[in-house]
């Protein structure tokens, strides 16, 4: 039965039908300057590599990096506009300018490639996260206009505190954790901070990790906000490399969840998921990044249409072949070009629009 709601931007879960998605952009792309995170959430010494392979960091991504990702863009937009998705685009904005606050500066920002990492939506509100990244401090700026207009039509729209992002936020000299060692993320607890990306969507439950970027104060913050109406899970990350949860655990239909079986112990899930099945990813293929920059279990990182078709990155073929026989209905498509800008299917959007209404799937 569709659910007749006048207000633009109507979200429960992962898996309503999808009627309206803000899509990534790469106008004005900068390769990151400030790495405090980056070199935390990539293998230890690749990022030097990566940087050389680019000429430096806080400089414009190579020409040929953006063509190839604009190309995978435009399949990805051409298949959601073919499905019957409307696609709403960001305003353009200069990530190349510095910046600062009264307590750091930085000489560039980053890109609006991922919408998911800035914002969640939850019903008809959009919240704009406190990102721990310096890089991303302006990054909501692109999407001004798109949520005044959403806002002027009857939407919500909530920004949490503004992190100050000082120093006693990292932990500076952070090292990867050994394997006999208690697992710990840079960031501390001196202030709620968290992406959008590392939450994910089963109506009136919600299911966030702790990382790099998220620690337990911001989801704690989400979870008073949303107030009783809503249960927050924490779902535990085994790698100290963790940055978003849709690499590591990712509902696909009411019932089932497909999870990295390297990054999630499916014996130690929330005891709420007992009665739901869990898709076990099969093993990933490599991916053909050209800077090596994400995990192969981006893989996983895949947008659904509604509870049966779902895209999904064309060289998966292992994941491809389970999910039809899960019963769902891939769409391949080609996104291998994009993920040097740290994103795939589910990053790159933020579904605005879905049919549905709230409801509790527990």
């Amino acid at each position: 039965m569709t659910i007749k709601n006048n207000c633009p931007v109507n979200s429960h879960n992962e898996w309503d039908l999808l009627e309206e998605v803000i899509i990534g952009s790469l106008d004005g792309a900068m390769f990151p300057d400030w790495n405090i995170i980056n070199q935390a959430t990539v293998s230890a010494n690749e990022w030097e590599k990566i940087e050389t392979k680019l000429g430096g960091s806080g400089q414009p991504y190579a020409p040929e990096l953006v063509k190839a990702a604009r190309k995978d863009l435009a399949e990805f937009i051409h298949i959601l506009e073919s499905e019957g998705v409307n696609i709403r685009r960001v305003q353009a904005a200069n990530y190349n300018e510095p910046f600062k606050t009264p307590n750091w500066q930085i000489p560039s920002g980053f890109c609006a490639a991922n919408p998911r990492d800035p914002f969640i939506v939850i019903g008809n509100e959009i919240i704009e996260t406190p990102m721990a990244d310096r890089g991303r401090y302006f990054e909501a700026w692109a999407y001004r206009e798109l949520f005044k207009e959403y806002f002027k039509a009857g939407a919500k729209w909530t920004a949490a505190p503004k992190p100050q992002l000082l120093d006693e936020l990292y932990d500076l000299n952070y090292t990867v954790p050994k394997n006999d060692e208690p697992l710990r993320f840079m960031v501390s607890e001196f202030e709620p901070v968290f992406d959008a990306a590392d939450f994910v969507r089963c109506g009136r439950d919600i299911f966030a990790q702790r990382s790099n970027v998220t620690n337990a104060f911001g989801i704690e913050w989400l979870q008073r906000h949303l107030g009783d109406g809503y249960r927050v899970h924490e779902i535990h990350n085994r790698s100290p490399e963790a940055i978003h949860i849709d690499t590591t655990f990712m509902p696909l239909a009411p019932g089932k969840v497909i999870v990295s079986p390297e990054y999630i112990d499916v014996n130690a899930l929330p005891s709420v998921l007992d009665s739901w099945d869990v898709l076990v990813a099969p093993e990933a293929v490599p991916h053909k990044c050209p800077l090596g920059i994400c995990s192969n279990w981006i893989s996983i990182n895949v947008l659904m249409l509604d509870e049966k078709r779902i895209i999904v990155e064309k060289h998966q073929e292992p994941l491809i072949k389970a999910l039809k026989s899960w019963g769902f209905e891939p769409i391949p498509c080609s996104f291998e070009a994009y993920y040097p800008f740290l994103g795939s299917f589910h990053c790159s959007t933020l579904d605005v629009r879905r049919q549905g209404e709230l409801k509790s799937y527990f």
